[in-house]
């Protein structure tokens, strides 16, 4: 009699993980400027708040990496309570890119995350000097459309189109926190799933 042919498992035949998804371990979220006088002025602020703080508590189960920044903040207040509780210490800068605290990114370099997940204020300054000069470093930037925001809709539009023909990858808040879980095999899955469901702010 022959020998009864081993059955193969789905994962046996499983698909190589695309380049184009991120990954706990060689990811970063970036919070910037989620100060309080500058959402104060920005629509659906609440909102922002909170797809920001849920892929900060996300990004905690996850174990991926989580940094920040301030502007400028004894002019421009402190970060959002909400928000700075999860973060903790973030630098404080003048200029308008993140990039300037480059110790942020040299630890995550050494530590090999090179994808780097945007969220904050504003969508056309901050964000935007942020996005294209860590693209022209070299790491692979998103930026979650649900997370960032600013005064006026034109130039919330506008800085997006530029940042995505300049290579930069946008997304939203909740495809990352899937993106970043990958399976429902992990106890993890529960508590992305539960930040899924959640109902935001109106």
């Amino acid at each position: 009699m022959g020998s009864k042919p081993v059955e193969k498992t789905a994962n046996s035949r499983a698909l190589p993980r695309s380049p184009e998804l991120m990954n706990r371990n060689d990811s970063a979220l970036l919070v910037i400027d989620a100060q309080e006088k500058l959402l104060s002025v920005v629509p659906n602020c609440d909102r922002i708040v909170w797809n920001i703080r849920r892929l900060l508590d996300a990004a905690k189960e996850l174990g991926v990496a989580i940094g920040g920044t301030e502007q400028y903040p004894e002019r421009l207040s402190p970060t959002v309570p909400e928000i700075k509780e999860r973060l903790g210490a973030a630098p404080d800068k003048l200029c308008f890119s993140a990039g300037v605290c480059g110790e942020i990114f040299e630890r995550w370099k050494d530590d090999s995350r090179y994808r780097v997940l945007l969220c904050g204020i504003e969508t056309h300054v901050c964000i935007l000097q942020t996005a294209l000069d860590l693209a022209a470093a070299g790491f692979e930037t998103y930026v979650a459309v649900d997370a960032v925001g600013t005064r006026h809709a034109i130039d919330h539009e506008i800085a997006l189109r530029r940042m995505e023909s300049a290579g930069v990858v946008l997304t939203t808040t909740e495809t990352a926190m899937f993106e970043w879980c990958r399976t429902a095999e992990g106890p993890e899955f529960k508590r992305i799933s539960a930040l899924a469901k959640e109902q935001g702010p109106i």
